[in-house]
């Protein structure tokens, strides 16, 4: 069984996010930036399936520019079998993303795709069910648990009000949460063995797939600054600022 698993490089979840100077969007200039960890997790997933005998191959797939071959050099040290970077330097949104994993599922045959359920940098949460539309795949989203055996996928999965089980017939796609896994301490050993591992590179031309965004970004700007708080002695004195704020008549 082959695994896809997507990967998208952000800005690390330590450091501040703050916007350009021109407000088009946000500073990435000397910068760190990461695997987004949601996808680590999928990849953990992934690669625990390999060396439970379940899987044979794990594929890390990452979109944009030849930067994100540290993000993909990353994936192959923890365990991936093989990298591909579909190259572009055009802003790739989540339609976007989810038909080029459709194209290389068409060209690579997995049987599972795996991702996160969402990336840190925009939040959309929906590229995993884009894909699963586009595939007319069964899908399980938010996983926190995830076995697989006999041509089928049991999958533990967030919701609302708990937890909610599924059994899919393979194949299908499954975003990971956090709850997932503890994705693993990358030891030197394992980094210098990626640097042996095939990463290819192909255009995004080359998948047929040159649809121009269909959203704009507008404005990216920082939120205002919050006041300074107070401490108060008493409930009266309570009263008076929230009666001074308008909160109260």
């Amino acid at each position: 069984m082959k695994i896809l698993v997507g990967i998208k490089r952000v800005v690390d979840y330590q450091v501040t996010v703050r916007s350009t100077a021109d407000g088009k969007g946000v500073e990435t200039a000397g910068v760190k930036m990461s695997i987004n960890p949601f996808d680590e997790n999928a990849l953990e997933a992934a690669v625990r399936l390999k060396e439970a005998g379940v899987a044979t191959e794990v594929l890390a797939v990452a979109i944009g520019s030849a930067a994100n071959q540290d993000v993909l050099r990353h994936a192959l040290a923890m365990g991936a079998d093989r990298a591909l970077l579909v190259e572009t330097d055009a802003v790739v949104q989540s339609l976007q993303t989810a038909k080029i994993y459709r194209a290389l599922v068409e060209r690579e045959a997995p049987q599972l795709v795996m991702s996160g359920k969402q990336a840190i940098d925009d939040d959309a949460a929906e590229t995993a069910q884009m894909l699963a539309a586009l595939l007319n795949w069964p899908q399980a989203t938010f996983a926190s648990n995830v076995q697989v055996a006999d041509g089928k996928a049991t999958v533990v999965r967030e919701i609302d009000g708990g937890q909610e089980t599924l059994l899919l017939a393979l194949p299908a796609v499954i975003s990971a949460d956090l709850r997932l896994n503890e994705p693993r301490f990358i030891k030197l050993p394992a980094l210098m063995m990626a640097k042996k591992k095939p990463l290819e590179t192909i255009a995004l031309a080359e998948l047929g797939n040159t649809a121009a965004p269909s959203l704009t970004l507008l404005n990216v700007a920082e939120p205002p600054a919050r006041k300074a708080g107070r401490i108060l002695n008493n409930v009266a004195e309570l009263v008076a600022a929230l009666r001074a704020e308008k909160v109260l008549p």
